[in-house]
């Protein structure tokens, strides 16, 4: 896998991670919201850490949809878990979030399951050589 790919996908993982946390410490400064105040919910995307987080996201799905143009997606949804790890650190160090040890078991699971799928091809190919397979009734 080229350079520019392995950099579109560590990039989907990094902006998640740290858009997730940009979120939850904004969130976490607006205080709980009701959905009988919507106007509340819509002032808070405005506030600067919900706005970062929002943005990070925004890259993070950029960088997804890059992601699934080179790659199928049995391989670019597993890989983005790697991103559980970064995000557990960063929650630890950054929130101060106690994680517990069966959450940090779960994690470890969840990246030696991500190491399994990491070692197949990034994109398959069906019987007729092409790199994907239509969906039913032949529509591309």
């Amino acid at each position: 896998m080229s350079i520019r790919k392995q950099a579109t996908l560590a990039g989907m993982v990094f902006f998640g991670a740290v858009g997730d946390i940009a979120l939850s410490r904004g969130m976490k400064e607006v205080g709980e919201l009701s959905l009988a105040n919507w106007t509340q919910a819509f002032s808070a995307i405005f506030t600067p850490w919900v706005a970062a987080g929002v943005l990070l996201l925004l890259a993070c799905f950029a960088s997804y949809l890059t992601a699934l143009s080179f790659a199928d997606l049995t391989y670019v949804l597993p890989a983005t878990s790697v991103g559980y790890i970064l995000m557990a650190l960063l929650a630890r160090f950054f929130l101060h979030e106690q994680i517990s040890p069966y959450r940090w078991a779960g994690i470890a699971l969840i990246a030696l399951g991500v190491g399994f799928v990491t070692r197949g091809p990034a994109k398959t190919h069906d019987a007729r050589g092409s790199t994907h397979a239509p969906f039913p009734g032949g529509v591309a």
